[in-house]
């Protein structure tokens, strides 16, 4: 056994990243906040059902200012993809190709968010395939935050 072997990160995305926090109008708190919890919120509107994502004062559909957010299950499937060959950001420059997915979740109003996709950066990617969440925690992070990643279901 090499004791100069590197220990392998936990982490899918390597450290020098911006931290993803709320907004200072703290819009997008109970959603940050939630991933730390393992829970995934959407936004809700109490006036007509309507769900949306991202986070938003008023309802797209009725423009109350009702929102509420409930937690859902993090399931959906594949709704578009790209596989990145090019990270824009330079602490991604040596961890190419990646795969970041459009992930619609069906029982949420077909509500889409963007994640990365999880396994084998060359492996076949389907649209339409089932896909579950999976939360990676930073607590030792200045602020701590929690991301939602997704695997094949």
């Amino acid at each position: 056994m090499n004791p100069q072997a590197e220990t392998p990160s936990p982490f899918y995305l390597p450290e020098g990243l911006p931290i993803p926090v709320a907004e200072p109008d703290g819009l997008s708190a109970p959603f940050w906040q939630g991933l730390t919890e393992e829970r995934l919120l959407v936004q809700r509107c109490t006036h007509c059902g309507t769900w949306q994502h991202g986070p938003e004062w008023l309802c797209h559909r009725c423009h109350s200012f009702d929102l509420g957010w409930n937690e859902v299950p993090p399931k959906g499937r594949i709704y578009s993809w790209e596989r990145v060959w090019h990270p824009a950001h330079t602490a991604l420059r040596d961890h190419g190709p990646y795969l970041a997915v459009l992930v619609e979740l069906p029982h949420v109003g077909h509500v889409r968010m963007v994640g990365n996709l999880l396994g084998d950066p060359l492996q076949e990617v389907v649209i339409g395939a089932q896909v579950e969440g999976v939360y990676e925690h930073h607590r030792q992070a200045s602020p701590a935050y929690s991301l939602l990643h997704w695997k094949a279901a």
